[in-house]
């Protein structure tokens, strides 16, 4: 369970997704979680979904390796599938006792089972095909206008590019110490949702120690290394939009202008 989580993983390949500027990947990321808020309809989720085929198709991410993230996340997907079809009130499909279901909840349900899908997978392969590094470069490039406003947009992207790169070292370390009690004789796997839960708090001590140890060794190697922030410093790989850039933003806006005229004249 916990090597299914692809958030935060970075998938090497040489793809023409793996090569743009990780401007336009952040870019592509907050264009298209915001298109799939723009309406309820088979049309709108059918063609972010193609979209999304294709974009992973060039990334030459495998389609399984980007599916396996799912697994991490069934919990919330089922929790709010549940809650939609059961809580929202519209026309009764069927009643049993006082519980019912309702067309209106089952289209919401739906809804947000396949946005929640398709965001995960979208976010997934923004952090398949870029390193930590140029993450961290490209928010701090797309957020420099708040520098006039004074807003620390160095240590924001620092503080990001860190968290994304912890997430499989802390999942590999819960994999160690999860084997290291089981050999001990605990058990993880049986048992319901309550008993699994109580199981895994033997687990929250060692792993915040772990946390705690690494991010203070990390400071300390920043500090040696006379890290002051981000004034003044030069990269030794500035960002440099290329030509497969420009092509790419005129593709985003173009998927952006068939989602909005789906959404005024088919939706609609």
């Amino acid at each position: 369970m916990l090597r299914d989580i692809t958030i935060g993983q970075y998938y090497p390949s040489d793809s023409v997704i793996h090569r743009l500027d990780p401007r336009v990947k952040l870019f592509w990321t907050l264009i298209y979680i915001i298109s799939l808020f723009l309406g309820q309809n088979i049309f709108i989720y059918g063609i972010a979904g193609v979209f999304l085929l294709m974009c992973i198709r060039i990334s030459k991410v495998p389609v399984k390796f980007i599916l396996r993230g799912l697994k991490a996340v069934i919990m919330l997907l089922m929790f709010s599938v549940i809650f939609n079809i059961f809580l929202t009130d519209g026309e009764v499909i069927f009643r049993i006792w006082k519980i019912k279901v309702t067309r209106e909840g089952v289209v919401i349900a739906v809804a947000m089972a396949v946005r929640l899908i398709f965001l995960i997978m979208g976010s997934s392969l923004m952090t398949l095909t870029t390193t930590p590094n140029d993450l961290t470069d490209g928010l701090e490039k797309s957020l420099g206008f708040l520098k006039i406003i004074h807003v620390p947009v160095h240590e924001i992207a620092m503080m990001m590019s860190i968290a994304l790169r912890f997430i499989p070292i802390l999942i590999e370390e819960t994999d160690k110490i999860m084997k290291a009690q089981q050999a001990r004789g605990a058990d993880f796997e049986t048992g319901g949702i309550i008993k699994k839960a109580k199981a895994m708090v033997p687990l929250l001590v060692p792993l915040f120690i772990s946390a705690i140890r690494r991010a203070y060794d990390l400071a300390t190697a920043m500090e040696a290394k006379c890290y002051k922030g981000g004034a003044g410093r030069t990269k030794m790989k500035p960002l440099k939009y290329k030509r497969r850039d420009a092509l790419a933003y005129l593709v985003i806006f173009a998927y952006l202008f068939i989602m909005i005229m789906v959404k005024v004249y088919v939706v609609a």
